[in-house]
């Protein structure tokens, strides 16, 4: 009973932040992703002039379950990626990395915080929590219209097993597969509406 109410309350707190992010929200203000308390990662996603290695990031699987030879897509959408809530600084890195090279890979064009061609604004929110020696990270993905009109969500969990509590116990592993799962998902999407 303790395991379901432990869930709900997550589950309930990962809703309400993602309710709040509804039309007042300008494109323009946002910048590339950073932990929630507004500190740039390492690993942050840079605008396309500022990445001169992009393509060593389209050829590096990073050790993924799935494969690098994934299908492009042909789409003139161009995603930015906004502050991501809930997430530790320790976990950005690898996530802005995998985000980053997923794209490249499934054809889907990041643009930098000033690029005034920006189509698409992903926000994130996230959340971790553990229980009975695994840890559960939920993500939601709001895909923001540049007036800041959610259009569409990605959301989904991934869990792991190991020691340690809450963010602590998450591993690179673990959010590159949610920027796998994101990305592939977006690309889709982005490939029916285009259609």
């Amino acid at each position: 009973m303790w395991h379901h109410s432990k869930i709900a309350v997550a589950l309930c707190a990962v809703l309400l932040l993602c309710a709040c992010t509804g039309p007042g929200v300008e494109s323009s203000s946002l910048q590339p992703l950073t932990s929630e308390n507004g500190q740039a990662a390492s690993g942050q996603l840079p605008a396309p002039a500022e990445a001169p290695n992009a393509d060593l990031l389209a050829n590096n699987s990073g050790g993924s379950a799935t494969s690098p030879r994934v299908a492009a897509i042909n789409s003139s959408a161009r995603i930015q990626f906004a502050p991501a809530i809930g997430v530790s600084a320790e976990a950005i890195p690898p996530l802005a990395a995998r985000l980053r090279s997923r794209a490249v890979q499934r054809g889907v064009t990041v643009a930098g915080s000033g690029d005034t061609s920006t189509t698409h604004v992903l926000k994130g929110y996230f959340s971790a929590f553990s229980d009975k020696g695994e840890t559960t990270v939920i993500y939601v993905w709001d895909v923001l219209d540049p007036a800041g009109n959610r259009v569409h969500r990605i959301q989904g969990q991934q869990k792991e097993a190991g020691k340690g509590q809450g963010w602590a116990a998450v591993t690179t592993p673990t959010m590159e597969a949610i920027a796998d799962r994101t990305i592939d998902e977006l690309a889709l999407w982005l490939s029916s509406a285009a259609g």
